[in-house]
């Protein structure tokens, strides 16, 4: 069960790095979804730089500066599923280190998070990003925080 999750979770970051922007662009959805630009009063305070660029309603339209931010919250939250379910599966060998373990899943989730950029680069119309990478090992960092502790725990009731 642990191997099948996580070959699916590598499978659908495979499979969103092989589509162009074009292909995954949330932009449609989102007009449709939130007719009017509720909160773009709000959001247009919002500035973020990002790769040489600033992301701004101002500068990309709200619905674009929406899909910004889902965009790189997928590479947090997809990455950080991957290395929990890296970390889990890793943990069937039963090591007596734990923090090793913890360890090799990030190495593992940076080396994937790489070999992905590599293939958006492969992939027509996709820009890869050194960002996107720390982005993902972020993601990773995070999840581990929650989910080790959460995992050991667990383990000791049983």
């Amino acid at each position: 069960m642990r191997v099948g999750i996580l070959l699916l979770i590598g499978a659908v970051i495979f499979q969103f790095s092989s589509q162009t922007y074009e292909q995954q662009s949330l932009v449609p959805l989102l007009r449709q979804v939130l007719p009017g630009e509720p909160f773009a009063g709000v959001l247009s305070h919002v500035h973020v730089s990002y790769w040489n660029s600033i992301i701004s309603i101002e500068t990309k339209g709200y619905y674009y500066f929406v899909e910004f931010f889902i965009r790189k919250f997928a590479h947090l939250f997809l990455f950080g599923c991957l290395a929990a379910a890296l970390f889990s599966v890793m943990m069937l060998a039963r090591p007596k280190r734990v923090w090793t373990v913890v360890l090799f899943s990030l190495i593992g989730t940076g080396i994937y998070a790489v070999l992905d950029e590599y293939h958006q680069f492969l992939t027509g119309g996709r820009t890869p990003l050194l960002k996107d990478v720390v982005l993902d090992m972020i993601g990773a960092t995070a999840a581990l925080t929650v989910y080790v502790p959460l995992f050991l725990w667990r383990m000791k009731r049983k």
